[in-house]
């Protein structure tokens, strides 16, 4: 049943993969597919943080340390992508 899991997480990652590949190559204004790209990055960490570092089974004060630097991270990019 865990192998079955990491297949269909597997699998989002692929597909959320694709579709940053496609968003970049689209014709959408760059501050857009950039956001998109970002929150797709964003989204791509957390699962691979959860279901394969396994980070779901951690102390809470890891789980609230990656939040916050994921925050930070996208704040900062989002922020420089709007200059």
């Amino acid at each position: 049943m865990k192998i079955n899991l990491f297949l269909k997480v597997w699998l989002v990652l692929i597909i959320l993969t694709i579709c940053t590949a496609l968003v970049s190559n689209s014709t959408l204004v760059t501050s857009i597919a950039a956001t998109i790209i970002v929150v797709l990055s964003v989204i791509k960490f957390l699962l691979v943080a959860n279901y394969f570092m396994e980070m779901k089974k951690s102390h809470s004060f890891w789980k609230l340390s990656i939040l916050f630097y994921l925050s930070i991270v996208m704040g900062t990019l989002l922020f420089a992508l709007k200059w």
